[in-house]
C-alpha cells in the first residue's frame, strides 16, 4: 500500500519530489512496538528518498495499521509478517523488497526514533562516491554525545564491538549493533540472506557475512536520540547468545581466510602460537599442582620451557593478529 505521510511540523500532507538523476534509494523500517515513534520517523525522511518500506513484524501494538490509516506519503509501502521474524528477519524481508523494485542504495532504520533520518545523506554518501558498499552509523565519535548515553550501552558496546572486530576482522569498526545502515544494491544481491541471523545478532552478522565477501565498509560519525523509548533487546539473551555466535564466526573467518582462500605465514603462526602457549600453560597448571602435592620445587628446566613455551605461543599470537588487522585495513 503506498502512502503520503504527514509533515511532522504541521501535521498537513507533504508532497515529495524526486530528482530523477538520483540513484533509487529505499528507506527499511522493521516495526515492532514502535508506534509511539513510527509516524514521526516517517514524516522526517527527506526527499533524497524515493521509497519508505515499513515491515509490521507482527507487531502486538498493529503499527503497520498504525501506518496505513495515519500516513498518506505514496512513497511509503506497508509490508506485514504473518508471524515474528525478529528485527533480522524482518529486514531482511524489506531488503528482499527492496531489490524488487530495483532500489541503487537501501537504508535501514529503527522505527523508534532513535536515529536522526535528516542525517541519510552522510550516511550514503560513501556508497555513492563508490567509497564503500556498507555504511554504518558510529554513536561514539562525539565526546559530548557518548556522555548522555546509557551506562550499561557504553560498557556492553565496548566488549560487543571487541568481540564482532575478531569474528570479522573489520578492526576498524566500532558500535556494531548499531542499526542505522546503508548498503549498495549491487552488494545486498551478493547476500545469502538466509545464512544471516534473524534476530538481535543480524547486524553482527550481516557484518560478519560482508566481511567474507570483502565489502568496504565504513563508519558514519551519527549520534543517536535517546528518549523514553524501550528497547526489546534482553540483556541475558545477548550475554550468553551473542559470545557463542561470535565465536562460530571466528572460527569460520579463520578457517575461510587463512585456510581455504589463501595460505600464508599467518596461517602457521595462530596453531603454532596457540599449540606452544596451550602447552606451558597446561605443563605450568600440571607442575603447580605436582609442586603442591609433593611438596618439591619445580626444576628450574621445567620452568624454563614453560615461560618460553608461553612466551613465544603470545608472541605468535599477537604476530597473526598484526597481520590479520593491517591485511583487512589495505
Amino acid at each position: 500500500m503506498h502512502l503520503m505521510a504527514p509533515n511532522k511540523w504541521d501535521n498537513k500532507p507533504t508532497m515529495v519530489k524526486i530528482n530523477p538523476s538520483q540513484p533509487n534509494i529505499c528507506v527499511v523500517i522493521p516495526a515492532f512496538k514502535v508506534k509511539a515513534h513510527i509516524l514521526e520517523v516517517i514524516g522526517s525522511i527527506g526527499p533524497e528518498v524515493k521509497n519508505i518500506v515499513v515491515i509490521d513484524d507482527a507487531c502486538p501494538e498493529m503499527s503497520g495499521d498504525y501506518v496505513v490509516l495515519n500516513v498518506v506519503d505514496p512513497r511509503v509501502e506497508v509490508l506485514f509478517n504473518e508471524h515474528n521474524l525478529g528485527v533480522g528477519g524482518a529486514v531482511k524481508v524489506g531488503y528482499r523488497h527492496a531489490l524488487k523494485i530495483g532500489s541503487h542504495i537501501v537504508v535501514k532504520i529503527d522505527g523508534d526514533g532513535q536515529m536522526d533520518s535528516s542525517r541519510i545523506t552522510e550516511l550514503i554518501e560513501p556508497i555513492i562516491s563508490k567509497q564503500a558498499e556498507y555504511t554504518k552509523g558510529n554513536r561514539f565519535f562525539d565526546i559530548e554525545a557518548v556522555r548522555v548515553m546509557p551506562k550499561i550501552r557504553i560498557f556492553g558496546n565496548l566488549g560487543l564491538s571487541f568481540m564482532t572486530k575478531l569474528s570479522t576482522g573489520l578492526w576498524q569498526i566500532f558500535d556494531p549493533n548499531n542499526g542505522f545502515t546503508a548498503i549498495s544494491g549491487s552488494m545486498l544481491k551478493r547476500l545469502n540472506f538466509e545464512k544471516i541471523d534473524n534476530r538481535y545478532f543480524f547486524e553482527s552478522d550481516m557484518l560478519f557475512r560482508l566481511s567474507l565477501l570483502n565489502a568496504r565498509v565504513v563508519d558514519i560519525h551519527l549520534p543517536a536520540i535517546y528518549g523514553e523509548e524501550k528497547s526489546n533487546l534482553i540483556i541475558k539473551q545477548v550475554l550468553f547468545e551473542f559470545p557463542i555466535k561470535h565465536a562460530r564466526n571466528l572460527f569460520k573467518r579463520i578457517l575461510y581466510t587463512y585456510y581455504l582462500r589463501d595460505f600464508n605465514l599467518a596461517s602457521i603462526e595462530l596453531p603454532l602460537g596457540m599449540l606452544l602457549s596451550g602447552f606451558g600453560l597446561i605443563l605450568g597448571v600440571y607442575s603447580w599442582i605436582q609442586g603442591i602435592a609433593t611438596n618439591t620445587p619445580t626444576q628450574t628446566g621445567t620452568l624454563v620451557l614453560i615461560a618460553m613455551s608461553i612466551l613465544v605461543g603470545l608472541q605468535l599470537i599477537l604476530a597473526f593478529l598484526s597481520y590479520d588487522t593491517n591485511n583487512r585495513n589495505k
